[in-house]
């Protein structure tokens, strides 16, 4: 049951907030619904929705026109703001409809030549649907109810029974101009109706105020709720077990996404021209993803198609559905995802030569995967589009699941589809997208939480990789992943099955492992022949043994992949110059240093590069500033002349070492070697 979020004071705030203009004061009561609406994820479902208002407002000369504020391409409902309701003049947009045709490219044209700002986003490709409809405010929602609803094979019954005249009913029509003008000749043949059903679609409600619309939102999506609740045993969205972020079986997971992963990366790294481009996945799980997949009839649901068209541009059409004879055969998913490819290229061919051709072929591997003992996979080019995947999938599988117990579920046929996925402007948009470059790839930084380890990893995330930080301080290793969205893996590196541990989280939540940066590590102080034994071999454990038990889960991992993959050390200039004080510290990185020479020997046959680092004189968690003003202070200088004691006379800073870290990772061609990022100590060069 969806609840009513509405609350008159939080309105209030908002459209108090806006100042005295009325037509900003409506616009944010526009943002304030669109975000409770934004907020059901059963509601609207990554670019499943909009929402829209008409306002009036004046132009430069003082003249009021008519202005549609309608969300823009970019932006989510449950984080929308102001600018994201690009305003666009009605009146040319209205004068459109009695033309027999407007081609995707020329709507879109026409609609940017009006906007109020040049500069806005692009309003939605449904914006003439809004602008035809002559009520101040409306909202278009996919909530997974009406989502049931317009795929069971009696729909247009089903809606009548639940509603009567109250609904209108669309047959389906691809989004743009024709959609629109056969929306609004529905509408105006039944004008007294509340919304709108657009078969195998949506649903769209309206109002004279914001409020109006949006409570026939949640009026109308409880309404087809109770229906299918009688005809599916009370099964209610909101009653289901928690679905969750992890695996059905977390060690089956750990042992077939790596292989699956690097499957799908040689078929992306096919259709590219290149061995091979990784790929993020996102799994989700819990007791009603057990039932689904322990179904019979998977195979045929799998390729009936999305629950929504919309949905085809972040899925595909069809899903691959791994059997537990697949996970236990590693060998067979390579040929399963060959297959899936082989399947969509066919497909794509047919389809293409049915149109007269023209389009360009979208990579072939799947971006859904049921996967026996798993749960559902999303597959993307990032973790944003895995997620995506993965969300959709979640509704899908309960789209179907109600669907099938409520008379079946039956999507647009497969031509449909086919125009939906290779839509002209989705096209466009891939031929303008750039990927960063470390795009698909997953990082891990160990010693992740603070100083060159956090720096490591925001640089990582900056250009694109998927990273996960790895520290034993919860806390703070929590924190610092959530200021750039990365993945916290609380962990203490030194205790037994650490390494295998921390990586089978990150392949449990990301699918793989491209880069491990082994960075974590501590530095006691003592001369060497009067420390405690216990606290030399602590500083083996975790300057020495640490490094060596991730590089052994990291390696497992790369090689079940296939695919090659990077590993990176910060070893230390003491492992070559050694300094009074530091040999308990010195001694470990020194045998980290021969680690990386006999790792890029024992790898290097399995496409796996391993370097290192020789940083010096780092402000992080090694270094402290107390450290460093003592240091100072006992040799008579500034802490400035102390940090800058080196060939360049400059401070190097964490984000130097980041830096050179970027470098290592993309020197394709570089293996067993290690840079100095000392700012010149001619002790401490490698030659």
């Amino acid at each position: 049951m969806r609840q009513n979020l509405w609350n008159d004071a939080d309105a209030n705030a908002w459209e108090e907030g806006a100042g005295p203009d009325p037509a900003d004061r409506l616009l944010a009561l526009r943002v304030y619904s669109s975000r409770l609406i934004g907020a059901d994820p059963d509601l609207v479902m990554h670019g499943g929705g909009n929402t829209s208002i008409k306002v009036s407002r004046a132009n430069l000369f003082g003249e009021m026109e008519d202005i549609l504020h309608i969300k823009g391409s970019g932006w989510d409902l449950d984080t929308l703001e102001a600018p994201g309701l690009p305003g666009v003049r009605l009146a040319p947009l209205r004068e459109l409809r009695p033309l027999e045709r407007l081609s995707d490219e020329d709507m879109v044209n026409i609609q940017r030549a009006n906007l109020l700002d040049t500069s806005a986003p692009n309003p939605s490709v449904e914006t003439l649907l809004h602008g035809y409809l002559p009520h101040r405010v409306v909202d278009h929602t996919h909530a997974t109810a009406f989502l049931v609803l317009a795929n069971l094979p009696e729909a247009e019954d089903a809606v009548r029974e639940i509603f009567g005249s109250r609904l209108a009913i669309v047959p389906f029509i691809m989004p743009g101009f024709d959609l629109a003008k056969v929306a609004a000749d529905v509408f105006e043949a039944q004008p007294d109706c509340e919304g709108l059903v657009l078969l195998q679609h949506g649903h769209f409600t309206w109002g004279d105020t914001v409020r109006e619309s949006y409570d026939r939102v949640i009026e109308h999506t409880n309404a087809v709720e109770d229906w299918l609740a009688d005809r599916a045993s009370g099964r209610r969205f909101d009653a289901t077990v928690q679905r969750r972020r992890d695996a059905l079986t977390p060690a089956l997971a750990q042992t077939v996404l790596p292989r699956l992963r690097g499957a799908i990366a040689r078929v992306r790294g096919d259709h590219n021209g290149v061995s091979a481009r990784p790929v993020v996945t996102d799994i989700r799980s819990g007791q009603d993803v057990a039932e689904f997949l322990a179904r019979d009839d998977l195979e045929t649901l799998a390729h009936r198609g999305p629950a929504s068209p919309d949905h085809v541009i972040r899925t595909k059409g069809p899903k691959l559905v791994l059997t537990e004879a697949d996970v236990a055969a590693p060998e067979t998913l390579q040929t399963k995802v060959d297959a899936f490819a082989d399947a969509y290229r066919t497909a794509f061919e047919a389809q293409n030569a049915r149109i007269g051709g023209g389009k360009t072929l979208l990579e072939p591997h799947p971006c859904v995967v049921w996967v026996a003992g798993v749960g559902l996979v999303g597959v993307g080019k990032d973790a944003k589009a895995a997620a995506a995947a993965s969300d959709i999938a979640e509704q899908s599988i309960e789209v179907m699941t109600l669907g099938e117990a409520a008379g079946g579920f039956h999507p647009v046929p497969e031509d449909a589809l086919f125009e939906m996925e290779y839509w002209s402007l989705e096209q466009a948009k891939l031929s303008r997208s750039t990927d960063k470059p470390f795009t698909g790839q997953i990082v891990a930084v160990t010693g992740g939480a603070s100083g060159i380890g956090v720096a490591t990893a925001r640089a990582f995330a900056a250009l694109g990789a998927a990273v996960a930080i790895i520290d034993r301080d919860t806390e703070a290793c929590t924190k610092a992943a959530s200021e750039f969205g990365a993945y916290p893996v609380a962990v203490d590196l030194t205790a037994p099955g650490a390494g295998k541990q921390a990586i089978g989280q990150v392949v449990e939540r990301f699918g793989g492992l491209d880069i491990l940066i082994s960075n974590a590590g501590v530095a006691p102080q003592g001369d060497i022949l009067t420390m405690p034994m216990d606290q030399i071999r602590g500083s083996f454990e975790i300057n020495f043994f640490a490094h060596l038990t991730m590089a052994r889960a990291a390696a497992e991992v790369m090689k079940a992949q296939g695919i090659g993959g990077q590993m990176l050390f910060n070893v230390s200039k003491q492992s070559v110059n050694p300094g009074k004080g530091f040999g308990a510290y010195g001694l470990p990185k020194a045998a980290t240093f021969f680690l990386v020479r006999q790792l890029a020997l024992e790898l290097g046959g399995a496409g796996i590069r391993v370097n290192g680092l020789n940083p010096d004189r780092i402000r992080s968690g090694i270094v402290t500033d107390e450290m460093i003003a003592q240091r100072a202070q006992a040799r008579g200088l500034s802490e400035r002349e102390y940090m800058g004691g080196n060939l360049l006379g400059q401070e190097v800073e964490v984000r130097h070492v980041a830096e050179a870290f970027i470098a290592l990772a993309r020197s394709e061609r570089t293996t067993g070697h290690i840079m100095t990022v000392d700012g010149g100590n001619t002790a401490a060069e490698l030659r």
